[in-house]
């Protein structure tokens, strides 16, 4: 059977606060995972040790079992593949290596500038 490791949703209304957890993948959002892993806290805060003033969204993981999970193949979301990135675990799955390039002008545009001069 296929392992995921996904978000689980806890918390109030307007109040996320998700467990990061392993579990199949046919069974319900909330329902008894095989492992929790770790937490995920979406509403910036300011960091208590950090007197910056800058907010910070709360991650808190198991790396050893989140690399042991990976390593036996559990596929992680979208979602937690993005935080996994953020920690060092995984590659980032959206990376864009090619240079951006800006788009031509439109040739009326052109002939219009060299007409002008």
């Amino acid at each position: 059977m296929v392992v995921k490791i996904r978000l689980a949703r806890f918390g109030r209304r307007n109040s996320p606060f998700y467990n990061i957890v392993v579990a199949h993948a046919r069974t319900a959002r909330n329902s008894r995972p095989l492992e929790v892993i770790g937490t995920y806290d979406p509403i910036p805060r300011p960091d208590p040790y950090d007197n910056s003033g800058q907010l910070h969204k709360d991650i808190k993981l198991d790396t050893i079992r989140a690399k042991y999970w990976v390593g036996v193949g559990a596929q992680p979301t979208d979602t937690v593949w993005r935080l996994l990135a953020m920690l060092g675990i995984m590659e980032p799955k959206y990376r864009n290596t090619e240079p951006r390039t800006p788009p031509p002008f439109p040739r009326d545009v052109i002939e219009s500038q060299e007409a002008k001069k």
